[in-house]
């Protein structure tokens, strides 16, 4: 087909792949080419230095155009392309050369160039009219009102990246905006005075602090105190657009200001904890410092109610991002909230810490994944361009903190802090854009931070050139009043009646703190929570079983299979066995039992959530809750489809990650207390890749946040010569952190013990995190079996013995083991025939069965031999945490340890080794 005649063609994306592929052939052979397109060309080449701007103009995106509004200038074709050059680069690098830094350095050393004569034009052509292609303008312009254009939209106090981002509409959309108010609207006379009243608070509030606090830590906002503003502006945006609740999550620095000013928390509150003033009978658990405690609180804009949520989070930054994720997902899920516009999720960040910490590009990596999804997150980095003493050019290697979001192709959003209104503009922007596009959005707020890391810290130590620049800087709210002043929007006078306001307010605040008692704030029951009490673990049993007639329907959805529906070949036996096992044909696997308890549970109206790498088989290829037809690729869940109003039951193949995803179960869990929540680890030794989700969230949040969790760990667990990472998920870390009660910690060795413990979950009226060190050979062990009346009629037991089946008068050696290794001493006390040894299992290891464990010394008053057995090593494991509860409990009949020498590894990376230290023990144990 011949092609187009290069004056009626038209540059833009559309044709774009044409044009570049027909340039390149030119290049190659110019005889292939219409004698027309090698005049052209020849013409570019001439005028635009190498046919750099045709080469340019023709790729995609060149221009942004569409193809029914852009012709070539009439008899400059060159000077077109190359304007439409231009305008391609300021859009694409604009942001290289914008007004950023508060302090008036340049961002980029060598910035792309976008002087004229690097385009192929020059001064004269700056009053030369031209098409203006898809910028937001006339169609035709002068030279000159483009490029002012341009540089007022992407080289101002706002840079934006957002050229690398796939979706068409959503450039498009973005340059529609901010193109069209050249990233800087007017706002009207309300707004600026209210922009310049909350710079105020945040100023005054941060002054007041320091002069009446002195010496205390409060990570204090000043350099940055446009935040506030932007966050301001986040919520009454929000509330216009319909959003209902805003969850936050956020470091530190400017939190107590985020508190009183954004959220509402009262400041003679914050004054009581500045003054530690409660009494010790008004404190709950250990409580944390003031700068790491969430709050919630409702607020009503122009009529319309909004729900603010900020996470409590400890000092370990970024790791309460997934946290925050999970909890809107739950808030979400809870609402049916399925377009996800109506509760919106706020991620804030320091710079340094979103460019240094991995979990960041975890919970980036969530953002779209349909188990994980929220539709979209904000994401604001308080760009203070240092961290604690180190500066950017030692904490990252790429030009902004922002760039790992670049995983995302998302827009960025660069302003200067100093700019107040832009800054609003921004976050206008971007909470539009999060609800038309379902998808994150990153804002880098440039500013600096006026004091140390702390109040006590002395910055110049190690940034004395800049904190030089810092001292002789006025105030954002300094520059803005004066602004304000010059254009006659406000008196200065009516600027200090505002700071005289805030202060008095504050004033007020803290004589209400000196001479009255502040109640600390309590709302930890409420909401999604109303029903549930604070728990003491030790309240007696659990009623978990089930009749026979909710267990067959849920066996017949397990076994069979909708018609025209084909699982693989070597599963359809499986799936008949299941239905058998459940009429009672076959004894109960662990697969199956786990399945009917979450079925149960379903059917009862709860929802269920399972997450963890390849979850829907399991890692051991033991549960199969979700099947894959052969001949289409489609999945079928058996649980999904028990019967008409049941609950929600998921089980969600996750993402590569530790951190990211236990993080996101736990917020999950804490919005949502009616769930059973599931985080499953591929092997439990990986579970340390989220330790500071498990030590300073999970152990922890009831103790300093009065936060409760029902979440439930699956750690697969046991020693069987796989060597020293696919043995131990470190059950001696968790039961080292075991204290007042803040989760349980269990070991349970038949199907039935693990169905009823995971249906205890819910049928208490409290919360508490479960650990369970879940099995790995025990899945096809053959002793390891349950009936299905022991489902039926029974409970879950913290210590199994045998009651009846060994003459309790012989008995001279109890044997107490958690865990598998309890087969393996039933097996070998079987070959020999011993009635003499007692096998007890300790079945929940925290709280300590105490009552229970006195029950087997009564029961066997003749054995005075006492010995703890274990697969770990003698510094792992449960024996440091059992011992000393022994010795209370046994009298003279002091318990000893058979197990592994203590080492520095778990286990040997050898079979043949393993099998000796496993024979040795178990033999010792007996002999």
């Amino acid at each position: 087909m011949r092609a187009t005649h290069p004056e009626r063609t038209v540059l833009s994306g559309v044709n774009a792949e044409f044009l570049e592929s027909l340039y390149r052939q030119y290049l190659a052979d110019a005889g292939t080419v219409a004698p027309e397109w090698q005049g052209f060309f020849a013409a570019l080449q001439r005028e635009g230095g190498n046919g750099g701007a045709a080469a340019t103009a023709a790729q995609p995106h060149a221009a942004e155009a569409p193809a029914e509004q852009v012709s070539l200038v009439e008899g400059q074709p060159a000077k077109q392309a190359a304007v439409f050059r231009l305008i391609d680069t300021y859009r694409r690098f604009g942001h290289t050369q914008a007004r950023l830094d508060p302090l008036g350095r340049p961002h980029m050393k060598n910035p792309p160039s976008l002087a004229l004569a690097r385009y192929g034009l020059n001064e004269a052509d700056l009053d030369a009219l031209f098409s203006t292609g898809a910028l937001v303008a006339p169609p035709r312009q002068s030279l000159r009102k483009i490029v002012e254009q341009l540089r007022a939209t992407y080289c101002g106090t706002v840079g934006v990246e957002f050229f690398t981002i796939p979706d068409d509409a959503q450039r498009a959309w973005l340059r529609q905006v901010m193109e069209g108010t050249r990233n800087h609207p007017q706002f009207v006379t309300g707004v600026k005075r209210a922009v310049l009243e909350k710079l105020i608070d945040a100023e005054v509030f941060e002054k007041f602090l320091h002069t009446q606090f002195l010496g205390q830590k409060r990570f204090s906002l000043e350099g940055a105190e446009s935040m506030i503003v932007m966050m301001e502006g986040l919520v009454e945006q929000a509330a216009e657009l319909g959003v209902e609740e805003i969850v936050i999550g956020m470091p530190h620095r400017g939190r107590l200001n985020t508190l009183v000013n954004v959220m509402g928390k009262k400041p003679e509150t914050v004054f009581a904890e500045f003054e530690d003033a409660y009494e010790v009978n008004d404190l709950t658990g250990s409580g944390d410092v003031k700068y790491h405690l969430g709050y919630s609180s409702d607020r009503e804009i122009d009529g319309h109610k909004l729900h603010l949520s900020l996470s409590f989070n400890p000092s370990h930054l970024e790791a309460v991002n997934p946290v925050v994720l999970g909890n809107v997902r739950a808030r979400q899920d809870r609402r049916d909230d399925r377009r996800q516009n109506r509760i919106l999720p706020v991620l804030m960040h320091g710079d340094a810490a979103f460019a240094g910490q991995g979990t960041v590009m975890e919970t980036l990596n969530l953002s779209q994944l349909e188990g994980y999804r929220t539709g979209g997150t904000i994401h604001i980095i308080v760009n203070n361009q240092i961290g604690f003493t180190t500066p950017p050019r030692m904490s990252r290697s790429s030009l902004y903190p922002s760039d790992p979001s670049k995983l995302l192709d998302v827009p960025v959003l660069h302003v200067n802090g100093d700019d107040p209104e832009a800054v609003l503009h921004v976050i206008k922007l971007a909470v539009d854009f999060r609800q038309e596009f379902h998808t994150d959005i990153v804002i880098d707020l440039f500013c600096y931070r006026r004091l140390g890391h702390n109040e006590t810290d002395e910055p110049a130590f190690t940034q004395p050139l800049t904190y030089e620049l810092i001292r002789k800087l006025p105030t954002t709210a300094e520059l803005y009043a004066a602004h304000l002043i010059e254009t006659r929007v406000l008196t200065r006078q009516e600027v200090e009646g505002l700071r005289a306001a805030a202060r008095e307010r504050l004033t007020a605040a803290l004589e209400k703190t000196r001479t009255e008692k502040v109640e600390p704030v309590r709302d930890t029951l409420s909401g999604a929570w109303s029903g549930l009490a604070r728990g003491i673990m030790a309240q007696g049993i659990s009623l978990t079983e089930v009749s026979a007639d909710v267990l067959r329907p849920i066996g017949r959805a397990l076994a069979v299979m909708p018609e025209g529906f084909t699982p693989h070949p070597r599963l359809k036996r499986q799936l008949e066995q299941r239905g058998q096992m459940v009429e009672g044909k076959l004894p109960i696997d662990w697969g199956t039992a786990e399945l009917l308890a979450y079925g149960s549970l379903v059917a009862e109206g709860f929802n269920v959530r399972l997450s963890g790498q390849d979850s829907g088989r399991g890692t051991f290829s033991h549960r199969h809750a979700n099947l894959v037809d052969t001949t289409n690729g489609k999945d079928y869940v058996p649980l999904q489809h028990l019967r008409e109003g049941q609950g929600r039951f998921e089980v969600i193949d996750s993402p590569l990650s530790e951190a990211g995803v236990l993080g996101f179960e736990f917020g999950y869990s804490l919005a949502e207390p009616f769930a059973l929540v599931i985080w499953e680890a591929q092997f439990g030794d990986f579970a340390n890749g989220a330790q500071v989700l498990i030590d300073q969230f999970i152990a922890a949040s009831e103790e300093k946040w009065l936060r409760m969790s029902g979440l439930v760990l699956l750690l697969p667990h046991g020693f069987e010569g796989q060597g020293p990472e696919h043995s131990s998920a470190r059950l001696e870390r968790f039961l080292q952190m075991c204290a007042h009660e803040n989760w349980q910690v269990c070991n349970a060795t038949t199907p039935a013990q693990f169905f009823h413990l995971l249906r205890r979950q819910l049928h208490r009226n409290f919360r508490k995190p479960l650990v369970v060190m879940s099995p790995k050979s025990l899945l096809r062990h053959p002793q390891a079996v349950s009936s299905v009346e022991d489902l039926i009629k029974g409970h879950f037991r913290e210590v199994l013995y045998e009651k009846e089946e060994l003459p309790a008068g012989r008995v001279r050696r109890i044997v107490f083991c958690s865990g598998k290794i309890y087969y393996e001493l039933l097996a070998e006390r079987t070959r020999r025939k011993l009635d003499h040894t007692a096998l007890v299992r300790i079945e929940q290891l925290y709280p300590f069965p105490r009552e229970q464990v006195s029950t087997v010394f009564a029961q066997y008053p003749k054995a005075r031999e006492v010995f703890w057995v274990q697969e770990e090593p003698k510094n792992m494991g449960a024996w440091d945490f059992v011992t000393h509860r022994f010795r209370e409990l046994a009298g003279s009949r002091q318990p000893e340890f058979i197990g592994r020498r203590a080492a520095a590894a778990p286990a040997t990376g050898s079979h043949r080794v393993h099998d000796e230290e496993q024979h040795r023990l178990v033999a010792q144990a007996l002999a």
